[in-house]
């Protein structure tokens, strides 16, 4: 009877990072969203992939699960330039975006 109720406690907790996971995945998208809008950028696919999970101690020493997702996006519509979003249990810690500019002068049109 013990090892059906570990079992039934492993699954449960296994659906539940699942779950969370689920819900990360959503903030990420959200928050790389925002970001490409604010720099006046395209995010491309609107999806982001998941690229690294570990555990990390946040600020007030928790364990929680550090979430890694990369997206892609584009500055000119015929390019994909690598983005990133850095979260922490549920909050979104950082965006990162490459965002290429012309140098005026630099001899491009």
């Amino acid at each position: 009877m013990t090892a059906e109720w570990l079992l039934i406690g492993l699954l449960l907790a296994l659906g539940l990072v699942w779950w969370e996971g689920l819900h990360s995945r959503e903030r990420a998208v959200r928050a790389a969203r925002r970001a490409c809008a604010e720099a006046g950028v395209q995010l491309l696919d609107e999806s982001v992939a998941l690229t690294r999970l570990r555990l990390q101690r946040g600020e007030d020493q928790r364990v929680r699960l550090y979430r890694e997702y990369a997206f892609e996006y584009s500055d000119t519509g015929d390019n994909r330039l690598p983005g990133r979003v850095y979260l922490l249990g549920a909050r979104v810690l950082d965006v990162s975006l490459i965002v290429v500019r012309a140098i005026p002068g630099s001899g491009g049109s």
